[in-house]
């Protein structure tokens, strides 16, 4: 399915398959440096940073989910609070909580939004690292990113949104399998804001350290 799909919260868990006794690669226990929770004024190293909403940092992990047919996963998204900024394609994932690994916030946050279930040796290296800041639900975000690719030896499924949060039930409306050639391509609204320009590096195992990103 290369189409725009709505979301059923009826539908099943998908369980992908697994390799039986593996044991978690170094990467999965990467983390990114704690620059703690929230803060009523400016943000270290980032001038540009508009002073317009309480800031909440955070780390976080997206994750690239690429099926058996070299379509990767994107979910159509709003922000209730702020019509005016329109719909865009996001990659899953989210916050990084205390006391737990890159990998494993990769798998607990994709099956949150997704319902696809994955084991951390599943989740690739964080070879693209990024700072990004973006406006969000009367708060303007400060996240330490890292993104990471995940292959799936099968199709593309739908998905089973029963495990979102309410804020998630109205943000994700809808979802696509993007063929890579045609997201490369586009010119549609993505975040993060460059995944055309920098998913085939991502893909190809490059290290990519991007710039800071004034998402919105």
């Amino acid at each position: 399915m290369t189409g725009t799909s709505t979301l059923n919260p009826a539908q099943p868990v998908i369980a992908l398959p697994t390799l039986i006794g593996e044991t978690k690669p170094p990467h999965s226990v990467f983390c990114l440096p704690d620059r703690g929770q929230q803060h009523p004024g400016t943000v270290r190293g980032m001038d540009e940073l508009p002073d317009d909403l309480p800031v909440v940092e955070r780390r976080a992990v997206r994750v690239v989910v690429v099926d058996s047919k070299d379509r990767a996963l994107l979910l159509h998204t709003q922000d209730p609070d702020r019509p005016e900024v329109g719909h865009w394609w996001e990659l899953p994932g989210g916050g990084i909580e205390a006391g737990e690994s890159m990998a494993d916030a990769a798998v607990r946050e994709l099956y949150e939004e997704t319902g696809i279930v994955v084991t951390p040796t599943q989740v690739g290296p964080p070879t693209w690292r990024r700072r990004a800041t973006f406006a969000y639900r009367q708060r303007r975000h400060v996240q330490d990113e890292v993104v990471v690719l995940l292959r799936l030896p099968i199709p593309g499924p739908e998905l089973d949104v029963s495990h979102r949060l309410a804020e998630e039930l109205e943000d994700y409306f809808s979802f696509r399998w993007w063929p890579l050639a045609e997201l490369s391509a586009s010119s549609e609204r993505f975040y993060p804001g460059r995944l055309p320009e920098l998913i085939d590096p991502l893909l190809r195992g490059e290290e990519v350290d991007e710039p800071f990103e004034l998402w919105s």
